[in-house]
């Protein structure tokens, strides 16, 4: 649906600038950008490896074990579906440790595991299970202490104090966590009453 929204909005961005008769502007945004979007890649990139190094550092060290230890109590009451000692909470509590950190894309393998290991005890193979759905609401408006790739974006633009993003982040995620939370619970509070 995203690619469908992009796809129409250029068509429409293109279309706009050919009939004003701005084909030279069309052009020259077309290759700044390009240049602009693979200096950004580059520019970020060490910063995102240096972040993801160190969460894998602190996997392979048993940090981020500890620090699932800490979720369980709060995974097994959003999550009373899965057995106590299912991997799935696990990678869950991992997948939410790193997403704290504002590091989405070193969560991801924790959060590819957590659904592997939740289909696998899934009764209905074709749907999804409350509590992957659970997870995909939590993962999705996960809190974030520290939005890591915003702040390195800000720097990068020579912001005047990139880390005054932290506390806006950290309310809407929660706002949004806790609204996703409520809406998943009272959506399945009444799907079971059907």
């Amino acid at each position: 649906m995203v690619n469908i929204l992009w796809g129409v909005l250029i068509i429409i961005g293109i279309t706009y600038g050919l009939l004003s008769g701005n084909i030279g502007a069309i052009n020259d945004e077309v290759i700044t950008s390009a240049a602009k979007g693979l200096d950004m890649i580059l520019e970020i990139l060490p910063i995102l490896v240096l972040w993801m190094g160190l969460m894998k550092i602190a996997e392979d060290s048993g940090l981020l074990k500890k620090i699932a230890e800490w979720f369980y109590p709060l995974l097994s009451k959003l999550f009373p579906s899965l057995p106590k000692q299912s991997p799935a909470l696990g990678y869950i509590a991992s997948n939410i440790a790193v997403n704290m950190m504002g590091l989405g894309s070193a969560a991801t393998p924790f959060g590819l595991k957590a659904m592997k290991a939740m289909q696998e005890i899934n009764k209905k193979k074709d749907e999804a299970s409350e509590a992957m759905i659970t997870f995909l609401v939590l993962n999705t408006s996960g809190v974030t202490l520290i939005p890591t790739t915003v702040i390195s974006l800000r720097m990068l633009n020579k912001s005047s104090n990139p880390t005054e993003i932290i506390l806006p982040s950290i309310l809407a995620t929660l706002i949004a966590s806790i609204g996703g939370l409520t809406l998943d619970y009272i959506i399945r509070k009444r799907r079971r009453k059907t």
